[in-house]
């Protein structure tokens, strides 16, 4: 897969190169205020796809950003809902603080056998 990238973004720079060399000619842009820029057209071409693709790149971008944003509070929820859910679940248990055992006895010794 990576060399069917590799190979798509070396012909992409090849026909950009070879349409760069094929049209390299200037064009009088129209200011205002009378003002004539020369421009190559191949810059012009460049500058005019750029201006509309930042802006709509950065759009992409910052959605992107809220969507992560709101995707890790809509798990941190989730993950509080399930916390509070188990602890609800779980039976209370009791434990006292201090439970008072006495010491056993000793046992009394046995009876010799056969003795009555």
């Amino acid at each position: 897969m990576q060399f069917l990238k590799i190979l798509f973004w070396s012909l992409l720079a090849f026909v950009a190169a070879v349409f760069t060399f094929g049209n390299w000619t200037n064009v009088s842009v129209q200011l205002f205020g009378g003002l004539v820029a020369e421009v190559n057209l191949p810059l012009l071409l460049l500058t005019t796809f750029l201006l509309g693709f930042l802006p709509t790149l950065i759009y992409q971008h910052w959605i992107r950003f809220r969507l992560r944003q709101r995707l890790t509070a809509a798990e941190r929820s989730l993950e509080s809902a399930l916390a509070t859910a188990r602890a609800a679940e779980a039976p209370a248990i009791h434990v006292p603080a201090a439970i008072h055992v006495p010491p056993a006895e000793p046992p009394a010794p046995a009876a010799p056998m056969g003795a009555a």
